[in-house]
């Protein structure tokens, strides 16, 4: 379902509702056992929402409710047991800071140090039932494919990787004839039989929703039918609306340029523009007020390290195609590019200096940029502004590439938390799919998700170089 214009499952709402109540519950037992009757416990009732709220957001700054990060775990009981206890020591750690300035909130601390052993075996059970129900056929959201050619096995392959942890179930692909050329396994398709029509066929499978995956659809799709499934209450989804929805990425291989121009999203307002532009500001000026000591240590330490700048500038591409000079922490030797050719970082690069690996990893070298936003270059999250000769090469290759310059760059963005760092064509292509969710749906609430994403990605060192 969307929430502020973006895209979230209700299986991730239903998930932090509960786990919030569990957390209120907990703490209500702890209040029960700590305090004498005659205190209202009613009055503690708002600030134990505050507090549960409070844990759920540090939940998902762990990635506890990123369905992607779950899957790729190695061991997923283990490390959600081992993240919910993260996020309560964090939780914890704010509770005493608070309470140290204001005495009023001690008994509180005392409540959730009671309270931390009930809420963590309440999350830690709840999270394995949850595993259980949630990978359920039956609980899974049953799709028929309405196709056979590369779109559908777009889908195919997306529900099929090994990583794959998807709230859907891919019941059949049906084959049309005079349609695109068979892709799809032979044993995962099936054709209308004499007599048969898709309602009948999607009915026998109890199928919840059908996925339009057909490239050429000129004389070959069946409107009739596909109009009468959705008159008899069968969803009926664009793949490109699909993989919007569930992926919260845009599948450049299943999109048409009709389905961007008439679909929604892509809205530019003044207004818009201002409350993200006092956001960024804002946001800059507090980052580089906390930060300051960081990026004074960091210049001392480059400066020890290697002969060379500081800080060196580069130029990239920005809003509207133009070029500006973007400002990081030199984490390279100078003679890096002593050819004069742009190249991508790789994996141990032996170009990064010994402070510049620590920088990168930890996303230091990119406090400069605070510089980039302050003068409206930039804004905090954003796509990734690439350099020139990437672009020009880029654009060439990957269709709708320059559609991600009709924002400003971000410091953040939407692709860099869900995607790690890229090096290759490919990589870009796919980074650019997350790119043009990004500018299709952007608004401050996604915003704020992506910082704290980001906030992930940076205690992880997920996908630096």
């Amino acid at each position: 379902m969307r929430l502020f214009g973006h895209h979230i499952s209700r299986q991730t709402l239903i998930l932090a509702g509960v786990e919030i109540l569990l957390i209120m519950l907990s703490l209500e037992l702890a209040l029960i056992a700590l305090i004498d009757e005659a205190v209202d416990q009613r009055s503690l009732l708002g600030l134990n929402l505050v507090i549960a709220a409070g844990m759920t957001l540090i939940m998902m700054t762990m990635g506890l409710y990123d369905r992607e990060a779950r899957a790729q775990a190695g061991s997923q009981g283990l490390d959600d047991m081992l993240r919910i206890a993260a996020s309560l020591l964090v939780t914890l750690a704010a509770i005493a800071a608070i309470g140290s300035a204001f005495p009023d909130m001690v008994p509180i601390l005392d409540t959730f140090l009671v309270g931390a052993s009930l809420i963590f075996v309440a999350l830690a059970g709840e999270r394995l039932v949850y595993r259980r129900v949630s990978r359920s056929d039956a609980f899974a959201h049953r799709i028929l494919v309405l196709g056979s050619g590369s779109r559908a096995m777009t889908l195919e392959t997306a529900s099929t990787h090994a990583n794959a942890h998807n709230p859907y179930k891919i019941l059949a692909f049906v084959a049309v004839e005079s349609a695109d050329a068979l892709e799809v396994p032979a044993n995962r398709t099936m054709t209308l039989k004499n007599g048969q029509t898709l309602l009948k066929l999607a009915r026998s499978i109890k199928t919840e929703e059908i996925v339009v995956a057909i490239r050429e659809r000129r004389n070959s799709l069946p409107i009739k039918d596909l109009l009468e499934c959705k008159l008899h209450g069968i969803t009926v989804t664009d793949i490109s609306s699909f993989f919007e929805r569930e992926h919260q990425r845009l599948q450049l291989d299943s999109m048409n340029s009709s389905w961007l121009i008439f679909g929604s999203g892509f809205r530019q307002s003044w207004f818009g523009n201002l409350v993200k532009r006092v956001f960024d500001i804002l946001l800059s000026l507090i980052l580089l007020l906390v930060a300051l000591p960081v990026m004074l240590i960091t210049s001392i330490a480059i400066k020890l390290d290697s002969p060379g700048p500081i800080l060196y500038w580069q130029t990239r591409v920005g809003l509207g195609n133009k070029p500006f000079e973007i400002c990081k922490f030199r984490s390279m030797r100078t003679d890096a590019e002593k050819d004069g050719q742009p190249r991508w970082a790789a994996g141990n690069d032996d170009r990064i200096t010994r402070v510049g690996r620590v920088i990168r990893t930890l996303r230091i070298d990119e406090l400069p940029q605070i510089l980039n936003v302050l003068k409206g270059e930039m804004s905090f999250i954003g796509p990734r502004p690439e350099r020139p000769l990437f672009v020009e090469q880029l654009s060439k290759q990957i269709p709708y590439f320059l559609a991600r310059h009709s924002i400003r760059p971000g410091i953040s963005g939407w692709a860099q938390v869900r995607y790690p760092y890229g090096a290759s064509v490919q990589d870009a292509k796919e980074k650019l799919q997350y790119d043009l969710y990004y500018v299709k749906n952007h608004t401050l609430f996604l915003d704020i998700l992506i910082i704290l994403e980001t906030v992930r990605v940076v205690l992880l060192g997920r996908g630096a170089r």
